[in-house]
């Protein structure tokens, strides 16, 4: 099973550029018919929505360069090194990166996207029996929990107060509903916790007894390494700021002022930004001068430019999808109408769980979920007598779970591992046969 669902991967899913490009075929052709729209009208959603993502790639380019910067601070490096001489044997090193990266992405999944894959990374250079494409994929499968976790965006957004709330729903929620009935209901919790075990689990089933496939030594290398030229002390006014670690630590300082204003004293949970925020404050204080910093940047900005490439061409799909033409319906309506119409109380969760992971196909954004499901599913759920927060949290496992066969979140981790999506996806397709029966468990004991 495990050798055809590799081999399957290989041969099969292209490079992720091609995947994108595909993908927006596939959203026009099937747009067309099922909406009633012109080829015209469908080519000025796609072009319309192409530019919405421009922010968001910039936050995931600067959660990836920050980051691999941080990982690149020579303490930073011993540290990890340290912690990955800890795994006593291969099947052991797997466990550890896979319980490791889910935990770190329930608490903050831009942080345990990066920390998962650079653990391993570290792992791989300590032991030369373990299976690098399974390790980075064990990494990366941690990933299928943190719309489950704390950072979830579409549970945060059901639990934060104001108009847009009810507007997104169409009325169907006027009042927010607490995390206690979403996250951190039991029943996610549980799911949570079986989701975890299951990949570990099945991770660490992955790994060959024997002849582990040699890896090229070149993807472990650190980069070129940066050093400062200090053979004689700095002479003019402007070496001396290049090399002033003062600088350094005061803007470090008003980096974490503003962290502790912004989560301490108002309250405010921990954004994608603030991930930027504290990756850069550490970044600046653990490479010691400015320009230390800066040379270390640049050398890990070029693992960015699959998400910068790849990022105008989601959004543009999203466009697609979210797009209302002269029929007045779009493609991501049709497809919520479909689930709603074979659902009751009980398979309802279910069932938009399956609608949000084909979904997610095509959007694979959390924004993007909400935008096009919360109109509809929320008011077909309240008129079923579902729970809002268990038709909340469905979306939100659908958004997750098909992530382990959707190369766009794998970027940053490829980028780093210097693999191709091939060579991880085949493992994490496992991961999403073990983790969907969990799931889809879970969401139908929840119902009843």
């Amino acid at each position: 099973m495990i050798k055809f669902c590799v081999r399957l991967v290989q041969r099969w899913l292209p490079e992720p550029f091609i995947f994108a490009i595909l993908l927006t075929f596939v959203a026009a052709l099937v747009a067309m018919p099922l909406c009633h729209q012109t080829p015209l009208e469908v080519v000025e959603h796609w072009g319309g929505g192409v530019w919405n993502l421009l922010a968001f790639a910039m936050q995931m380019s600067l959660v990836l360069v920050c980051g691999s910067t941080l990982a690149a601070a020579p303490v930073v490096k011993r540290a990890i090194a340290s912690m990955a001489r800890l795994p006593k044997s291969a099947p052991a090193a797997i466990a550890l990166v896979t319980a490791v990266s889910a935990l770190a992405c329930w608490l903050n999944w831009g942080f345990g996207l990066i920390v998962g894959v650079v653990f391993a990374k570290a792992i791989a250079r300590q032991r030369s029996d373990v299976d690098y494409r399974l390790l980075i994929a064990s990494a990366y499968s941690g990933f299928v929990v943190w719309h489950a976790g704390i950072s979830g965006s579409i549970p945060l957004t059901m639990a934060t107060p104001g108009e847009a709330l009810p507007m997104a729903t169409n009325g169907a929620l006027t009042d927010p509903v607490p995390l206690a009935q979403t996250i951190f209901d039991w029943h996610n919790l549980i799911t949570v916790l079986l989701a975890i075990i299951g990949i570990t689990v099945a991770n660490t089933l992955m790994h060959p007894k024997r002849g582990v496939l040699t890896i090229d030594p070149s993807l472990l290398k650190d980069d070129e390494t940066v050093t400062t030229v200090v053979s004689s002390p700095a002479k003019t006014p402007a070496q001396r700021l290049e090399h002033s670690i003062i600088l350094s630590w005061l803007v470090a300082l008003m980096l974490v002022a503003y962290l502790v204003i912004h989560l301490a004293v108002r309250g405010a949970g921990l954004d994608l930004g603030g991930v930027i925020m504290i990756f850069l404050a550490l970044g600046l204080l653990l490479h010691s001068t400015p320009v230390d910093y800066v040379r270390a940047f640049g050398k890990a900005t070029t693992g960015a430019a699959g998400i910068i490439l790849q990022f105008p061409f989601y959004a543009g799909i999203m466009g697609i999808i979210t797009g209302i033409g002269v029929s007045g319906i779009s493609l991501g309506g049709v497809m919520a109408d479909a689930c709603i119409r074979i659902s009751n109380p009980v398979t309802y969760p279910l069932l938009t769980f399956l609608c949000a992971a084909v979904l997610n196909m095509f959007v694979p954004s959390g924004g993007g979920h909400w935008a096009v499901q919360a109109p509809v599913m929320f008011t077909a759920g309240a008129n079923l007598g579902v729970d809002p927060g268990l038709t909340g949290m469905a979306i939100s496992w659908g958004d997750a779970w098909t992530n382990l066969i959707q190369p766009f979140w794998a970027l940053p981790a490829l980028a780093i591992a210097r693999l191709d999506a091939k060579d991880i996806m085949g493992y994490c397709l496992i991961d999403l046969l073990v983790t969907g029966v969990i799931i889809c468990a879970g969401l139908l004991v929840w119902a009843m």
